[in-house]
């Protein structure tokens, strides 16, 4: 009797370890993906923006970008008289800081603890936190959004908003309370700015004389940082090309 030999086939190429998904993806799916591609890449273009827009009008940082130093030194400043309509700066700064985090619920309503566990592979240090911020959200629920801001070195605000997704809360009662919570932690750090008032002013001066100069800087770095993570990319292809060579012989 002639054994047939069984062979295991190969995994499809939306099975190999990296991937988010559980299934073969649909267009939800690469739309999610492709909006988190545009994300990081608007993150690095920002990182020059904002250390000039702080040099160029605290006010206008805070508008375009919603950030902690943005709301202090705009809080700085109107304690002095040199700011008016700060909430109306603070109001539309929640607005832009908050208006990407709608992918994360997105991607934790498509494919649940799937992302988490891709950023997770990254380290163990970045597993470790991951599942530390997931107990947290888990415990809290939606209470956890108000949590999102609090300046740790912990994925908090990624980790809590893929679980509201996951956990099935809707899309407009998430981004109000997201609102909610920003716009509350924005009037933390503009009140504390203000308190301090002069002396922040006084390094919003000096700053504003090397703001240009700051802003060049970071956008050399930036740019040294993509070349050499594309050169280290190009660099582990060689090998492995070389290596599938070798083996061939």
């Amino acid at each position: 009797m002639q054994s047939e030999e069984q062979t295991t086939p190969e995994p499809e190429w939306w099975e190999q370890p990296g991937m988010p998904w559980n299934s073969k993806p649909t267009k939800a799916d690469y739309w999610c993906l492709g909006w988190f591609g545009f994300v990081g890449l608007f993150g690095l273009a920002m990182i020059p923006l904002r250390a000039w827009l702080l040099g160029l009008h605290p006010p206008i940082m805070l508008a375009i970008t919603g950030s902690r130093i943005g709301a202090a030194s705009t809080g700085a400043l109107a304690a002095v008289g040199e700011v008016q309509h700060w909430l109306g700066y603070l109001l539309i700064g929640t607005l832009m800081a908050i208006k990407f985090d709608w992918i994360y619920w997105w991607a934790g309503k498509l494919w649940g603890r799937g992302i988490l566990e891709v950023q997770a592979a990254n380290s163990k240090r970045a597993a470790k936190n991951i599942a530390r911020v997931e107990g947290w959200a888990i415990k809290l629920g939606w209470i956890g959004i108000f949590l999102a801001y609090v300046p740790i070195p912990l994925p908090i605000a990624f980790v809590v908003f893929v679980f509201m997704g996951i956990s099935g809360m809707p899309l407009w009662k998430f981004m109000v309370l997201n609102f909610i919570s920003k716009t509350l932690w924005s009037f933390l750090y503009l009140g504390l700015g203000w308190w301090i008032g002069e002396p922040v002013v006084e390094v919003l001066d000096q700053y504003a004389k090397v703001a240009n100069w700051v802003a060049i800087a970071l956008l050399v770095v930036v740019f040294f940082g993509i070349f050499r993570n594309q050169s280290k990319k190009k660099g582990r292809a060689v090998e492995a090309v070389g290596n599938e060579l070798e083996a061939g012989k």
